[in-house]
């Protein structure tokens, strides 16, 4: 038997080089010497644009408004003179900011709610025209009296159609 750790490999040759082997299993499944036509060969990243945080908005904003004021100040110091800062105020109000952005209506369709419950309704009961949630409120609306489920009606602001 030959001593541990002396066995000669079979790979190896007479010289002890290893032979040439081909692509290994992750070099021929590699997508990487593919053209990538979703990328934009002509892009470069501007590193010159700085990316502000919310606090420094916010801050900025106030500052804004701050210096607004002051110059509103100044203009109501000067007893009845034309001051130039009535133009630049008309400027600055059309200007957007992070508070005064107004979002366009929302294209999801509007949740409705529970009127007994208060969780989300799928359902509509069309005698009463209450909203519920299950089977267990729907039973309770059909024991309602009249003057109840008006209130209901009322307390979610739909006026109650008199039959």
């Amino acid at each position: 038997m030959p001593p541990k750790g002396k066995r000669k490999s079979a790979a190896t040759s007479i010289e002890g080089s290893v032979p040439p082997q081909g692509p290994t299993l992750s070099e021929s499944l590699s997508y990487l010497h593919l053209p990538r036509p979703f990328k934009n060969p002509y892009y470069t990243k501007n590193f010159n644009r700085r990316t502000k945080g919310l606090k420094y908005v916010l801050a900025a904003e106030r500052e804004k408004l701050r210096h607004e004021r002051d110059k509103a100040k100044d203009a109501m110091a000067v007893d009845g003179e034309e001051t130039k800062y009535g133009k630049e105020e008309e400027e600055d109000s059309e200007m957007p900011t992070y508070t005064s952005i107004e979002a366009p209506p929302s294209v999801l369709p509007q949740k409705h709610y529970c009127d007994i419950t208060g969780l989300e309704a799928p359902y509509t009961d069309p005698a009463t025209n209450l909203r519920y949630h299950d089977k267990s409120i729907y039973d309770l609306i059909k024991n309602l009296n009249p003057d109840a489920e008006k209130a209901y009606l009322a307390a979610r602001g739909v006026n109650p159609v008199v039959k």
